[in-house]
């Protein structure tokens, strides 16, 4: 079945996550490739924790973070880990960067040919609207971004499979017409169990996940994409 959307994951696949290093290395020098790695790290565990908890407030209301939340709460576990004092005008700098992460350079030459092809683009992240808007808009890259789909409306988190199927129901497609590229290994996991053609941009020069099925298709950079559909 041959591919008509090309969906794409936001954070480590269009925008550099680990961009923000450079801010934190400046407020707290010689710590800012460590705090971004764990920045990140905790950024997902806790998506995951509300994903697999599904829990419940006191009050009986699903309990729930947006990731903008989620972001600043791992922020802060960052500096504690590491002993730092989290001052509130530091913590302002930082988030706001999160908001305009660095755009990867290839972008926007790979997204301009997939629509000269034809092909329908979105972008698929656990990223609140508005984060997902400033980065994009920040990057500019809406030109050549059909839909921006964020899970926030959801209160799940990918890998759940109800986040992957926004694009199959909102294309109006099957699984196997969408190319999911996503530099995240978990990532391309839970959409190739939901279906989906995988591209894994395998920015770091990792070994392929050893649990679940292999990406169909990967490589160092997004150009990578292009090659999967020829």
């Amino acid at each position: 079945m041959s591919i008509r959307v090309v969906a794409f994951d936001a954070y480590g696949t269009l925008f550099d996550v680990y961009s923000v290093a450079a801010l934190l290395e400046r407020h707290h020098p010689g710590q800012g490739a460590t705090l971004a790695a764990v920045w990140r790290d905790k950024q997902m565990e806790y998506t995951r924790l509300i994903s697999l908890s599904d829990p419940f407030t006191p009050t009986g209301s699903r309990f729930y973070q947006s990731f903008w939340e989620i972001t600043r709460l791992a922020l802060r576990y960052a500096l504690a880990k590491q002993g730092l004092v989290n001052e509130e005008a530091t913590e302002r700098a930082l988030m706001d960067a999160y908001g305009q992460l660095q755009a990867f350079a290839e972008n926007k030459a790979v997204l301009s040919e997939l629509k000269a092809l034809g092909f329908k683009t979105a972008i698929l992240s656990n990223g609140s609207p508005e984060m997902l808007n400033s980065a994009v808009s920040h990057a500019e890259l809406t030109p050549w971004i059909d839909r921006v789909l964020s899970v926030d409306g959801l209160r799940q988190y990918k890998t759940m499979p109800v986040t992957y199927a926004m694009v199959t129901e909102v294309f109006s497609v099957k699984p196997q017409e969408v190319l999911f590229v996503s530099s995240n290994g978990w990532d391309i996991i839970g959409a190739n169990w939901f279906g989906f053609e995988t591209c894994w941009v395998n920015r770091g020069a990792l070994p392929v996940e050893t649990l679940g099925p292999a990406p169909h298709h990967q490589g160092s950079d997004l150009t990578t994409v292009l090659e999967s559909i020829s």
